[in-house]
């Protein structure tokens, strides 16, 4: 169990922004109090947060993590460590990669490299169209099942209105972003 005591909690969900105490057991938040009112802390490590701000962590929802591919510029172990020490508990990894994350294999490796060594929760965005090229529709359905939270060309544009209604339709019959 950890303590972390005389933080400033600031936590927009419960419109919460003032002097507290937390209890950690594990993963778990075990109790929230005033400074000095945790009643189940014996033996707990302690961790003085005076003068500093305790939050919910952080999400980036455009993250460039450039694995596959790129990974002598990032990789998803050292993007999501940077992302870690930012106080950021998840990224969400944009689709520029090479190859583009434009089906379900490059979701599923992207996933498979996370559960091998992410420091923090990463959620791939899928490419709207095919290489993100703008020209034709991407497997978003198959891509969703291996498991993206979103779809973007991460600032390409693409080509046609038709084709960006087309996108909007699919991904609102799939309840996608």
């Amino acid at each position: 169990m950890l303590l972390i005591k005389n933080g400033r909690v600031l936590d927009p969900a419960s419109k919460t922004d003032a002097v507290l105490d937390i209890l950690l057991d594990g993963e778990s938040i075990a109790e929230v109090a005033p400074a000095g009112k945790v009643t189940r802390a014996k033996d707990a490590d302690l961790f003085n947060a005076g003068g500093l701000i305790v939050a919910p962590g952080f999400i980036d929802l455009h993250a460039h993590l450039r694995e596959p591919g790129q990974e002598s510029s990032e990789t998803i172990e050292t993007g999501t460590r940077a992302a870690a020490r930012g106080g950021f508990t998840a990224v969400c990894c944009m689709p520029n990669t090479k190859p583009v994350n434009d089906n379900a294999s490059v979701t599923r490796f992207i996933l498979d490299r996370t559960k091998a060594g992410a420091s923090v929760r990463v959620w791939p965005i899928g490419a709207a169209s095919v290489g993100s090229n703008g020209e034709a529709i991407a497997e978003i359905a198959a891509m969703k099942q291996a498991g993206i939270v979103a779809v973007s060309d991460d600032g390409k544009p693409i080509a046609t209105a038709k084709l960006v209604r087309q996108v909007m339709d699919y991904c609102r019959s799939l309840d996608l972003p």
